[in-house]
């Protein structure tokens, strides 16, 4: 049995620490509103995994370096999204301040309310040590989840990332009935995008076509579950990204991703034409018709 820590109690936390239950395993989750003090329920922990929203990622860490944490602990992160001052991702800033410890990124598409019903589902846990990423994928995997490994943790990481702004995108396409062949073409060029990005990273191009990629692109622009799909679909009904936000059941980490990725993207010189037209929307520059005119207008080129 292995003792397993989740932090962050919201649908997905809770979603992952169900599947872990399943599995017979010691498994506590601990948000802020826990009673229970921090120090005393890592005690023991063989994985500590991190499901909060990326502005809470900081604050996690920072508490766990006041902590005794033995170089044996696995820290998993569960976080898409990208630090808004540094552009790194959740595993950069994990490994960063604790480089003894081995760090494991879980990502694929899995929507958390599909994981609770315990619908068949697949995900990857990715990690520069093997050993680490098999140990999780032995604690996670079940009948009704399928983990896999992958030695690539930087394009898990963006796969799942980048393409939440892809799901804006798709959203708004929907809320607009474009139609299939539209959200087609969006699905695919968002993806050449986002292989674009990766690869300038450092990532691994063909890790983009796994479940952490391709995978997690289908599931999050296909579906109304998706909460940054919803951000792109009410956008497309005229409603404020203000009031969007304000009801939404928990983060759309596309929001923020979109303008750190503009941003990095300016200062690489890379082209994001679409997660271009994503961010003028977001800011109220440019109404989601517009932004599809700009995209269909632009000069036309080989593929």
């Amino acid at each position: 049995m292995t003792k397993i820590v989740i932090i962050g109690a919201g649908v997905w936390g809770t979603a992952l620490s169900s599947v872990a239950s399943q599995k017979g395993h010691d498994v506590c989750i601990w948000s802020r509103r826990s009673e229970e003090r921090f120090e005393d329920v890592l005690v023991g922990a063989n994985i500590v995994l991190s499901a909060v929203s990326m502005s809470g990622v900081g604050s996690v860490v920072s508490q766990l370096q006041s902590l005794p944490i033995v170089p044996e602990t696995i820290f998993v992160t569960a976080t898409k999204g990208l630090d808004a001052t540094t552009t790194r991702t959740p595993s950069q800033i994990w490994q960063a301040e604790f480089p003894a410890n081995p760090v494991v990124v879980l990502s694929g598409p899995n929507l958390s309310k599909e994981i609770k019903q315990g619908l068949p589902a697949a995900s990857v846990v990715a990690s520069t040590n093997k050993k680490a990423a098999e140990v999780v994928q032995k604690a996670f995997s079940s009948p009704n989840f399928r983990v896999y490994t992958n030695p690539d943790p930087l394009g898990v990481e963006l796969g799942g990332t980048l393409k939440n702004v892809m799901a804006i995108a798709s959203g708004a396409c929907d809320g607009l009935q474009l139609g299939t062949n539209a959200k087609a073409a969006l699905l695919t060029r968002g993806l050449t995008e986002i292989i674009r990005v990766g690869a300038d990273w450092g990532a691994q191009p063909e890790t983009f076509y796994g479940l952490s990629g391709l995978g997690d692109l289908l599931a999050t622009c296909n579906s109304s579950l998706s909460r940054n799909y919803q951000v792109g679909y009410q956008l497309a009904q005229g409603k404020t990204l203000r009031d969007i936000l304000a009801h939404l059941e928990g983060t759309a980490e596309g929001v923020n991703t979109t303008a750190v990725l503009v941003e990095r993207a300016q200062r690489r010189g890379i082209s994001v034409p679409i997660t271009h037209q994503v961010y003028r929307l977001l800011q109220g520059e440019i109404t989601p018709q517009a932004a599809v005119e700009a995209l269909m207008l632009r000069d036309i080129k080989p593929e």
